[in-house]
């Protein structure tokens, strides 16, 4: 079987992406240049190589990256303050348009999406040499969910950013966000119709591979942001009628190597060391989200650098709510983490809040953080003989079924209708899988607590709903200050200095 890890692109984008001023380019060497292999547009292996360049670019996410969509979250604190300072000060709503993360994540970003661009143009070509369209039509519609899917999270952090459907230059242009997220449920329409129909996880050809639902829960995503709670209420409710998808009945291993392509799992990031001690490894850098000291069970598996924290507000809200597996799962505890909350009135803590894990990991105190996140964490037990990097072999959990039934709740509760079932229906769900009382009515505060206590800690998705509702109350706390002048971070001024397309919209803008 092809995995998305090991089959490698035939196509290439050299991408360094510096857009100028369209007369200048003339005189001007081009500096997005696309370099093609000889390629036999008849052969669909060759159309699924080009497929398979996009997922490659999809999955090489940078250790700086998703921790910036999330770290401004009132569940989410910057461990480490005074080292990587830039982060911490996000953290506390200080921007620095020099930081360097905030360069890197523009770039990175910005060169996938041009880069699954240039494969979607790619894969017109096998078409026009005689590859099924019908599969072709199904590769670009994949393509079209993974541009979508960047370009929603690079907007929940900047704003107003490119969008990008062609590699021609002159084509690029900065859109508001609203129109953006227009935009990415348009190509979502057009996509949906060319996905197959089914699970991830029954994919045969590429496990795990965007599916109709990838796209509809996007859709659901980008119309959230609008607040087109319709519409949300129609792309969620298709996805939940479907019954292909249902919440794990573990949710302390669904973060963890049994929780691989799990059935609530819509779309993950995939990582394998192909159960080899040593070799090939393809894998994230978790060690952002690891405690810097621990004790594992297994001697000599490598501890973590300490720099993402869940919030003691966070911990606190849980702890009221007498959470138990979600909380578990979601935080590591330090000692000194668990007697700073003791002193702060929680003298009662449930038996789990210890240092240490139930897979038997210690936790020890570090400088950094009082605690670590439970949801970027691999037992060391669970790491393959002879791997010792912390988190290696874990994927990248990107969309639950979860978020999908609280979307569907929250539309349902700002007004719309659906046919899914109700809003107090959906959250019963997740909080029977919580071992939590069934809610005999729900309204749009029951919903937003319900996600903060499953999402927390997942791609700014807490952060992005304060933003999206306004609520500067919830984000300053702990002695910061928000206001919705901090709702995004500055464009990076590497990208304005060369960059005629941004610069001549943020000069507009100012």
């Amino acid at each position: 079987m092809k995995r998305l890890y090991i089959v490698k692109s035939m196509l290439m984008v050299l991408t360094m992406f510096s857009l100028t001023n369209c007369s200048d380019q003339l005189d001007e060497e081009q500096e997005l240049v696309v370099v093609q292999d000889d390629l036999d547009y008849s052969s669909q292996e060759a159309a699924l190589g080009a497929l398979i360049g996009a997922y490659q670019k999809f999955q090489d996410v940078g250790w700086e990256q998703i921790p910036l969509l999330a770290v401004r979250g009132d569940d989410v604190n910057a461990g480490g303050k005074g080292d990587q300072q830039g982060f911490a000060d996000t953290d506390n709503y200080i921007y620095d348009s020099n930081f360097w993360m905030y360069n890197s994540l523009w770039q990175t970003w910005f060169q996938d999406v041009l880069q699954i661009t240039a494969q979607m143009e790619q894969l017109q070509a096998f078409k026009a040499g005689g590859v099924k369209a019908e599969l072709v039509d199904q590769y670009i519609a994949e393509c079209r969910v993974l541009r979508g899917f960047i370009t929603l999270e690079l907007s929940h952090v900047f704003g107003d950013v490119y969008k990008i459907e062609s590699t021609d230059q002159t084509q690029i242009k900065v859109l508001p966000k609203n129109e953006l997220m227009q935009w990415i449920s348009d190509e979502m329409d057009l996509a949906i119709p060319h996905l197959v129909d089914m699970h991830p996880n029954k994919r045969t050809d590429l496990r795990g591979g965007v599916t109709k639902y990838t796209g509809l829960t996007v859709k659901a995503m980008a119309n959230l942001d609008n607040e087109n709670y319709q519409a949300v209420a129609d792309a969620a409710g298709e996805i939940i009628k479907s019954n292909k998808f249902k919440l794990s009945n573990d949710f302390y291993n669904l973060f963890k190597i049994p929780g691989k392509l799990d059935d609530e799992n819509i779309l993950e990031i995939q990582y394998s060391d192909f159960g080899q001690g040593s070799g090939l490894n393809i894998s994230h850098l978790y060690a952002f989200y690891g405690p810097q000291s621990w004790t594992p069970a297994v001697a000599g598996a490598g501890a973590g650098w300490g720099f993402y924290e869940p919030s003691k507000k966070y911990i606190k809200f849980m702890l009221d709510r007498n959470e138990t597996i979600r909380l578990e799962t979601s935080v590591l505890f330090t000692d000194r983490g668990i007697n700073e909350l003791k002193s702060e009135g929680y003298t009662n803590l449930p038996a789990f809040v210890k240092n240490t894990t139930r897979s038997g990991d210690v936790i020890k105190d570090y400088s950094r953080a009082l605690f670590a996140s439970g949801k970027h964490y691999l037992p060391s037990n669970q790491l393959t003989p002879g791997r010792t990097s912390y988190g290696t072999n874990k994927n990248y959990t990107v969309i639950r079924y979860a978020e999908v039934l609280l979307m569907y709740a929250e539309a349902l509760t700002r007004g719309a209708t659906g046919t899914a079932g109700t809003a107090v229906e959906a959250v019963n769900k997740v909080r029977e899988r919580a071992n939590l009382n069934a809610l005999s009515s729900v309204t749009n505060e029951d919903v937003l607590d319900e996600k903060f206590a499953e999402l927390a800690m997942e791609w700014g998705i807490r952060y992005n709903d304060m933003i999206r509702l306004k609520k500067t109350n919830e984000l300053s706390y702990d002695g910061r200050t928000f206001d919705m002048n901090k709702a995004y971070l500055p464009y990076p001024q590497a990208q304005l200095d060369q960059s005629y397309i941004l610069n001549a919209y943020y000069q507009n803008k100012k």
